[in-house]
């Protein structure tokens, strides 16, 4: 299965641990299959980790059965951008 979110590392640990229980899996089989510390994984899925890493997030969701998928930010115009538009049209 393939989404497309857009989350917060929060919330991305809330999906990892839902899909992680979903698939029957304990934090210590999950971790185990991924190559990282149970504790690790306790700490995304509870936030409680400052950085992991893009693919160790990756290879966790790939063994929950899930793809990681990211995109260009949308930025928002600047202070010049929208001076240039008329907004009566």
């Amino acid at each position: 299965m393939h989404w497309v979110l857009d989350m917060s590392v929060a919330e991305l640990g809330q999906t990892i641990r839902r899909l992680r229980k979903e698939r029957g899996l304990t934090q210590q089989e999950l971790a185990k299959l991924v190559g990282i510390s149970r504790a690790t994984l306790s700490g995304v899925e509870n936030n409680t980790i400052p950085e992991l890493g893009v693919r160790k997030y990756e290879r966790l969701l790939n063994m929950l059965g899930q793809t990681l998928t990211s995109r260009a930010q949308v930025s928002r115009p600047t202070l010049d951008e929208l001076m240039e538009h008329s907004f009566d049209d």
